[in-house]
């Protein structure tokens, strides 16, 4: 499902999850990635130019196909969680995508994985994207009641891309938006294998 097949335009808005982080990192962690039932990445990929240009993740063009004409960019090199950009229309009630090169840790998904049922009582794997493995998580699932979805993207087995998307009011309820960050996932991924 495309995300214009969701809806004519994305409308929601991206914020930072509200979960606290997985557990720390220690030598012995990092040996153990991944771990127990995590997809392993095969081909990592060096996101390096994305965690200094987080904003490069979509293009102009992707930023607007997704969310519409009026799309404002507002990168956050120095976000807590890791370098990140947000894309959300003004004009439209709550539109927005945030995409977060996840820093907090180097396990990748395992400290999503490990955090199931704990930190993220809301944890349901989706379909790799080209073989790099996806999971929608939370601590609380927001999908029906305010149109919210935090997807992580397994960019190599110590890394992580985080994508966050809220619907509009008017989407609440009629449309997926763990089916939007996927597809949205699907977009950034293109764009790191384009500078790989």
């Amino acid at each position: 499902m495309t995300l214009a097949a969701c809806t004519d335009r994305m409308d929601g808005t991206a914020s930072p999850s509200a979960s606290g982080p997985p557990p720390a990192t220690t030598p012995s962690s990092i040996a153990a990635v991944p771990g127990p039932g995590v997809p392993k990445v095969d081909t990592p990929l060096d996101v390096r130019h994305f965690q200094q240009a987080p904003c490069d993740s979509l293009t102009p063009e992707q930023s607007k196909e997704l969310l519409g004409a009026g799309v404002t960019t507002n990168p956050a090199v120095d976000d807590q969680a890791g370098p990140t950009c947000r894309w959300n229309v003004p004009a439209v009630s709550q539109a927005g995508v945030g995409v977060t090169y996840f820093k907090t840790t180097q396990l990748g998904l395992t400290g999503v994985y490990r955090a199931k049922d704990t930190i993220y009582p809301f944890f349901e794997p989706l379909d790799p994207i080209d073989g790099y493995p996806t999971v929608a998580f939370g601590q609380v699932d927001e999908r029906s009641t305010k149109g919210r979805c935090l997807l992580a993207l397994g960019t190599s087995d110590t890394q992580q891309v985080d994508i966050a998307i809220s619907l509009s009011e008017a989407n609440v309820g009629k449309k997926d938006p763990c089916a939007a960050a996927h597809d949205v996932a699907a977009k950034v991924l293109e764009n790191l294998r384009k500078a790989t």
